[in-house]
C-alpha cells in the first residue's frame, strides 16, 4: 500500500542561462508543482555557475565544458541522496552524453527511480546513429515521458515504451487579441540553428515583400547561424527585417502582440512552445509538417501546414492569410481554443501520478478551480 507523504523531486535540466524550450518547460513544471501540497521539487542545473573567481574559467572555450561538467557531476553526487524521484530533461546527441547520461547513471547508483523526460525532435536520428550511448542509458530509466504522440511512436520503433505528457504554457501571460485587420507583420521565434531552417522563412519573406512592399519580419532567437542568416537577408535584399537575438520569456508576450502572422519553417521538430504561444496570442500560424507539429496543428482548422523546405508554399500561405481576414480569424479562434489543453491544469494529474508511482508514495490530489482567461 502506498504511504502518503511529501515526495521530493529533483528536476535536472539546463537553467535559464541557456535559453530554450527545456529550461522554460522546467520552470513551468516547478511553478505548477509549487501549488501541490504533496510534492517538493528543486531544480539541479546541468550548467551550474562556478563560485567566485572560478567563474572566469567558464568564459574559456573548451575549459568551460570541462569545469562545468566536473561541477555538474559533483552536484549530482552531493544532492541526489535526499530525493525520492529524479526527473531528467533530455535532448539528443552529444548533449545527451554530457547531461542526461551522468544523471541517469548516478541516480541508479543511489537506487533512485528515474523519469527521463525526452524533448528533442531529433530523437529518431539520435537513437539510430548513437545506439551504444543512447539506448542502454534510456533503458535504465524507470519511465520515459515525452511531450508528443510523435515521440511516443519514435521510441516504440526502438522497443522503448514512452508516455505522453504535453508541454504547457501560462496562458495568463499571453493576451489573445483578435486581429480583424491583419497588418503584414510576421514573426519567427525559433533558435537560429540549421534544423529550424530560418533561412527558408527569409526566402519566403522575399516573395512576400515583392507582393507587399510594406511587409515586416521580426526574427527572435539566436544560434550558430546568426551571421549566415544576416548575410542571406542582405543577399536577398530584404528590407523591414529585425534580428532581435535571444528574447527573454518575459518579453515574448509583447512581441507576439506586435505581430499578425506566426511563421515556422523547421525541418526537424517536436512540439514547439512558440506555436502554442502563438495560438494563445491570437496569431494565425503557418508552419511546416516537421515531426510532431501535425499532432498539434490541424491544417486549415488551427493553422496552415506546408511541406518542409518549401519557401514558395510558405509565402503563398502567408499572402493567403493576409488577403483573407475571415480565414485568418477562423484559424486563430480555433487555435486559441486548442491552446487550453497546454496548461498546468491539464497535465498536473499525469505528473503527480508518475511521481506517486515511481516513489511508491501516495499524493493527495487536491482539486483546484483554475482561473482560465476568457480568450475567444
Amino acid at each position: 500500500m502506498k504511504r502518503r507523504r511529501t515526495i521530493r523531486v529533483c528536476i535536472v535540466v539546463a537553467s535559464m542561462d541557456i535559453l530554450g524550450g527545456q529550461a522554460i518547460q522546467a520552470q513551468r513544471l516547478l511553478e505548477g508543482l509549487s501549488l501541490e501540497s504533496g510534492v517538493e521539487a528543486e531544480l539541479l542545473p546541468i550548467n551550474p555557475r562556478l563560485p567566485g573567481p572560478l567563474r572566469l574559467l567558464q568564459r574559456i572555450k573548451y575549459v568551460r565544458t570541462l569545469v562545468t561538467s566536473i561541477a555538474y557531476i559533483a552536484s549530482l553526487l552531493a544532492r541526489f541522496p535526499r530525493f525520492d524521484v529524479v526527473h531528467v530533461f533530455s535532448a539528443s546527441y552529444f548533449s545527451f552524453v554530457l547531461a542526461p547520461a551522468p544523471a541517469v547513471l548516478i541516480a541508479k547508483l543511489y537506487g533512485k527511480p528515474v523519469l527521463l523526460n525526452y524533448h528533442s525532435g531529433e530523437a529518431e536520428d539520435h537513437l539510430r546513429r548513437w545506439p551504444r550511448t543512447s539506448l542502454p542509458i534510456i533503458r535504465l530509466a524507470d519511465r520515459v515521458v515525452v511531450p508528443s504522440d510523435y515521440l511516443v511512436s519514435v521510441f516504440a520503433k526502438f522497443g522503448i515504451k514512452a508516455e505522453r505528457v504535453l508541454n504547457t504554457v501560462d496562458l495568463a501571460r499571453f493576451r489573445f487579441r483578435e486581429r480583424r485587420e491583419l497588418s503584414p507583420v510576421l514573426l519567427s521565434n525559433r533558435n537560429l540553428e540549421r534544423h529550424y531552417n530560418v533561412e527558408c522563412t527569409l526566402r519566403a519573406f522575399s516573395i512576400i515583400q515583392d507582393n507587399m512592399p510594406n511587409a515586416r519580419l521580426i526574427v527572435a532567437g539566436d544560434g550558430s547561424e546568426r551571421n549566415w542568416l544576416r548575410e542571406v537577408a542582405v543577399t536577398l535584399g530584404l528590407k523591414n527585417i529585425e534580428f532581435l537575438g535571444a528574447v527573454s520569456p518575459e518579453d515574448m508576450p509583447a512581441l507576439y502582440d506586435r505581430a499578425s502572422v506566426f511563421v515556422n519553417a523547421s525541418d526537424i521538430d517536436n512540439q514547439p512552445l512558440s506555436i502554442i504561444e502563438a495560438f494563445a496570442s491570437g496569431l494565425p500560424v503557418v508552419t511546416t509538417n516537421a515531426g510532431g507539429i501535425p499532432d498539434m496543428v490541424t491544417d486549415r482548422e488551427t493553422g496552415l501546414i506546408i511541406d518542409r523546405n518549401d519557401h514558395e508554399a510558405i509565402a503563398e500561405s502567408v499572402i493567403r492569410l493576409l488577403s483573407d481576414n475571415t480565414l485568418a480569424l477562423r484559424l486563430a479562434s480555433r487555435a486559441g481554443e486548442a491552446s487550453h489543453k497546454y496548461t498546468w491544469a491539464s497535465v498536473r494529474r499525469d505528473w503527480l501520478r508518475h511521481y506517486s508511482e515511481l516513489s511508491r508514495h501516495e499524493i493527495a490530489l487536491i482539486e483546484r478551480v483554475e482561473s482560465s482567461s476568457a480568450r475567444i
